[in-house]
């Protein structure tokens, strides 16, 4: 499969019904999570895996990882509506053996994993929403992809808490993130920001 199919794919799944503000509830575009999952398909962090897709919403991350040949995927979502549609667009593509819906919070998450694969909240409506995820990331795993807000703010603080945390950043893309307009703030009928996918490496094992 190639990057170009597997971003296809993924931009077809199902959305949020009712996206929660509160929880920065927005689908990750499939252009954005075939890039993520391409970088850790061609460093071989993917395949025959074990990956944790935290705060996994509609499960795109989590069905392009079955896709790409991961063994098994973790999908945490606290919401049970979102869990649905993931459970709908997991089934939709057969990949029922592949991942296991969890329904908790990530705080709870227990298990070890191979590689953990996310998008969390930015921290836009809630600030500091992101570091939870970060936190859990760092436990249960020595290698994490990650998007965050490509402002000088957030990198300034993603590269003190990660050196922190024992991890470095050994890549960062810079890519465009579409959101639709589905709150009552948004202007445009599209918004285009830009992010940064992460790959971060535990420095001390």
């Amino acid at each position: 499969m190639k990057k170009k199919h597997l971003a296809m794919i993924l931009s077809k799944l199902k959305g949020f019904k009712n996206p929660k503000f509160g929880l920065e509830q927005y689908k990750t575009p499939g252009n954005v999570a075939a890039e993520l999952l391409w970088l850790a398909y061609s460093l071989d962090e993917i395949e025959d895996r074990v990956i944790a897709d935290l705060g996994a919403g509609t499960g795109v991350l989590s069905v392009g990882a079955c896709l790409l040949g991961a063994k098994k995927v973790y999908a945490v979502e606290k919401d049970e509506e979102a869990l649905k549609i993931a459970e709908e667009n997991v089934k939709s593509l057969k990949l029922e053996e592949c991942v296991e819906l969890i329904h908790a919070d990530v705080g709870s998450f227990p298990q070890r994993v191979d590689a953990v694969i996310m998008n969390p909240p930015f921290g836009s409506q809630n600030p500091k929403a992101d570091r939870p995820f970060l936190l859990k990331a760092f436990e249960i795993s020595d290698v994490v992809y990650s998007i965050h807000l490509a402002k000088p703010e957030v990198r300034k603080f993603i590269e003190a808490f990660v050196r922190d945390n024992g991890f470095e950043i050994t890549h960062r893309i810079n890519i465009d993130f579409e959101i639709p307009a589905q709150f009552f703030f948004h202007k445009k009928r599209l918004e285009r920001i830009r992010v940064d996918i992460y790959r971060f490496e535990r420095t001390s094992l």
